[in-house]
Parts: structure tokens; C-alpha cells; sequence
């Protein structure tokens, strides 16, 4: 699939869109415009599905919503909120980490910078790019698994990891187009292009080569 037809795709999706359900982290960081939340939410949802990723969002930011807050619970605490996420253990004791880190070395905000997100234990491409597009409204690629499928289902890339697949999109698709590649692809391949069973019936995309087969 060349870019143009990539490009096609995606203006396709986004009228789409407003048929399904926005995925939570994006839902979060369009109402509360908090790069905090994005970032502790888009933690809680690795590993998790979107429904349990924002029952424990909400229950966690209604105790607490700042790093100083954050930090006033226990980790007990704050995995008896995020619970059942995966790994709810370790995320707990993540988040407390990261707000104290924001709390004695950023003034309690989130940096805007990739490099420095990137440091951040347990924050790597996905989280960081994410932050940055959705917190910052920066022009960054997120490539979580759905992206990372769907552009090699599409045939757009030919990539084995989501690191790969971020990169040669960049190469591929204009920049105008890179923070809401996620937004979209995350609502349609949950919706309609899932791993198992898509619903190539219902599918508006052109020129997808699994749906030929």
C-alpha cells in the first residue's frame, strides 16, 4: 500500500470514528487537558483492556490527580484502586515512583521532550509518543499493537515490532496525519479490524490485502 492509499485510509477511519468508541486514554486527555493524566492513564492501560483501564483511571484521579496527591497513598492503596490492570503491582509502585520524580525534579509536570519521557521507568516509545501527541499536541506516531497490526495487515509497512512500524511510517506518511494514526486505529481495530475474526464485512478500507484473501 503506497502513502497515498495509506492517506486514503485514514481520512476513511476518520469519518468512521464517530461510529465507535474513542479509546479511554484519548477520552481522558480530551477532558481533562492534563498531561499528568495521560501519562499515569496510558501506564495503567499497557497490558490491560480499554473498559479495565478506565474504571481504574476514574478511581484512581477520584483520590488522586497530582503528583502530590499521588504520593500521599500507599502503594496498598493505589493497587486495591487500579486493580484488576495487568501487572497492578508493579504499576502501583511505578506510579508512585514517577509522581515523586515529577514531584523533586520537574515541578510536579510532565516533560515535553521524548529523551527525557524516555527515562521514565516503565515509559517507553508507545507511552511517551502518546503523551506527547494527546498531553503536548505534538506530531508524534504512537504505535501500540493495533497499529503495528493494522499497517502490516494494510501491507502499508513490512515490520516485525512497533518500533520498526513507527519509523517507517514516519518515513511513509506525511507529518500532518501522525497524531491521530493511533486515535484511529486503536477504535477500528477493536471495532472492526480485530486480530481474530475481523469484521471485513463492515470494513470501508480499500485495498486491504486480507480482505481480498
Amino acid at each position: 500500500m503506497d502513502k497515498n492509499k495509506f492517506v486514503e485510509n485514514i481520512k476513511i477511519l476518520r469519518e468512521e470514528y464517530k461510529k465507535w468508541n474513542a479509546p479511554i486514554v484519548t477520552l481522558i486527555s480530551v477532558q481533562t487537558k492534563d498531561p499528568y493524566k495521560v501519562l499515569i492513564s496510558t501506564l495503567l492501560s499497557l497490558r490491560t483492556k480499554d473498559d479495565v483501564t478506565a474504571k481504574a483511571s476514574y478511581r484512581l484521579f477520584e483520590k488522586a490527580d497530582t503528583p502530590e496527591r499521588m504520593i500521599k497513598l500507599s502503594e496498598d492503596e493505589i493497587q486495591k484502586l487500579i486493580f484488576p490492570v495487568g501487572f497492578y503491582k508493579t504499576k502501583a509502585k511505578t506510579i508512585i515512583e514517577t509522581s515523586q520524580i515529577l514531584i523533586d525534579k520537574y515541578d510536579s509536570k510532565v516533560p515535553d521532550s521524548l529523551d527525557v519521557l524516555l527515562d521514565f521507568k516503565g515509559v517507553g516509545r508507545k507511552t511517551a509518543n502518546l503523551v506527547l501527541s494527546l498531553g503536548y499536541g505534538q506530531d508524534t506516531i504512537c504505535v501500540d499493537t493495533h497499529v503495528h497490526r493494522i499497517s502490516n495487515r494494510w501491507g502499508a509497512v513490512s515490520t516485525k515490532t512497533p518500533e520498526e512500524t513507527e519509523f517507517a511510517l514516519m518515513e511513509k506518511i506525511p507529518k500532518k496525519y501522525w497524531s491521530e494514526i493511533n486515535d484511529l486505529m486503536v477504535a477500528f481495530g477493536q471495532t472492526i479490524c480485530r486480530p481474530i475474526g475481523p469484521k471485513c464485512g463492515e470494513c470501508k478500507v480499500k485495498d486491504c490485502p486480507a480482505r481480498k484473501k
